[in-house]
């Protein structure tokens, strides 16, 4: 099985690299046209800012070529932190369309009511509730943390994808899973085992 970890410049390459690593797989890490459409599985990480994200993206080709095999030919693809926000089809950061993968909203956490005694970004370790326990998800439990480091969050337009959601002043969309298209706002590869064990369902599963 190949995998490839697309790098279109904002992503946290060698922790995503290393955690597939551990659990046996040896990805790619490419921003080629090619390696991606030999790919079984893509993977898109993200640390930074949507807008740019976006930018980055378009400006190496890579939008066309991942709806190709995304939309298209229905690879699977994970997307990580911000790379789970850009499968949305809009974010508050840059005021900037996304993806479009799936139809939620990418809002910011500041100015809300409910965050105006938190600090702001959401960092640190939270658990995720709600949905199913399969996909991606499967023997994920209540108790499992993962690690969360972000400004804005995915708020849903409808349930359908949403397989996890998380708590911190207010709920927001923690796991998507939509057929070939799943997500995490958290890092699983900075998550120690439970993290682990979810990109392992990604791989065997997915």
């Amino acid at each position: 099985m190949k995998i490839v970890i697309v790098d279109y410049g904002l992503g946290n390459l060698k922790s995503v690299y290393n955690a597939f690593r551990r659990i046996g797989q040896n990805p790619a890490v490419s921003e080629n046209s090619e390696d991606i459409r030999n790919a079984d599985k893509l993977v898109l990480p993200g640390v930074g800012h949507f807008k740019q994200g976006m930018k980055n993206l378009a400006e190496q080709g890579l939008i066309d070529e991942l709806h190709e095999h995304v939309l298209v030919q229905k690879k699977p693809i994970l997307g990580i932190c911000l790379g789970l926000q850009l499968f949305t089809s809009y974010s508050d950061e840059g005021e900037c369309a996304g993806l479009q993968y799936i139809s939620h909203t990418t809002k910011r956490f500041a100015g809300r009511p409910e965050m105006s005694s938190l600090k702001i970004p959401h960092m640190g370790w939270n658990t995720v509730t709600g949905g199913g326990r399969e996909g991606i998800m499967n023997g994920v439990t209540d108790d499992d943390a993962f690690y969360f480091v972000h400004s804005y969050y995915i708020e849903p337009n409808e349930t359908d994808s949403v397989s996890g959601i998380t708590g911190y002043g207010l709920p927001f969309v923690s796991v998507v899973q939509q057929d070939n298209i799943y997500g995490t706002q958290f890092h699983p590869e900075k998550s120690h085992d439970p993290g682990l064990k979810l990109l392992k369902n990604f791989c065997e599963g997915a």
